[in-house]
């Protein structure tokens, strides 16, 4: 199991991501309703792991999309099949199942997230995103985060997702009310 490792913000990670999102916009066509960085590499001046974080909006998961993934070369890793589900969520569990695949041997790191457009994973993706872009103080708590748990878990990726995901879940609680005070709708 290779090393967990923060690395400081790479500015060229926004053209990274432009450059997966073009091959992926080839090879899904119109199975994608959109491409999104995620993550963050998405949130300029963030500290990450240097691994793509992007999110795919479809409109269902019908066999025809993951044909598609396969034929670019990418691997579908099945038993991810949902985020996790935040605290206190009182909707339907379906709203937080996704699809993900692993990219071609010969593209960059990157973590390929497929979910329904317009269902509440895909919203917190990019809330918790657009949040961490307009909070500096918060995004920089995330990274400090982040940098302590690579310092007691620099190689247990499991332990690093189950206390980061809480992590995660108290930004959003900052997020939504952000949302609600300054009306910020995010919709497909």
């Amino acid at each position: 199991m290779p090393m967990i490792e923060i690395v400081p913000y790479n500015p060229g990670w926004p053209a990274e991501f432009e450059q997966i999102a073009a091959v992926l916009r080839r090879g899904l066509g119109s199975l994608a309703l959109r491409i999104d960085h995620i993550g963050s590499t998405s949130v300029p001046g963030l500290d990450a792991k240097d691994i793509i974080d992007l999110q795919v909006g479809v409109d269902n998961f019908d066999d025809p999309l993951e044909a598609a993934f396969l034929a670019m070369g990418c691997t579908r890793v099945a038993y991810i099949n949902d985020d996790h589900l935040p605290p206190g969520y009182a909707g339907l569990e379906s709203e937080w199942e996704k699809r993900y695949f692993r990219p071609p041997p010969d593209m960059r790191p990157t973590h390929l997230h497929v979910r329904i457009l317009g269902r509440a994973n895909w919203r917190y993706a990019l809330l918790f995103r657009d949040y961490l872009r307009s909070h500096p103080a918060a995004a920089s708590g995330y990274a400090a985060v982040k940098h302590i748990l690579v310092e007691y878990h620099p190689d247990d990726p499991d332990a690093y997702t189950l206390i980061k995901d809480p992590v995660c879940d108290v930004i959003m609680a900052a997020a939504e009310e952000w949302a609600r005070q300054t009306g910020r709708v995010v919709t497909a």
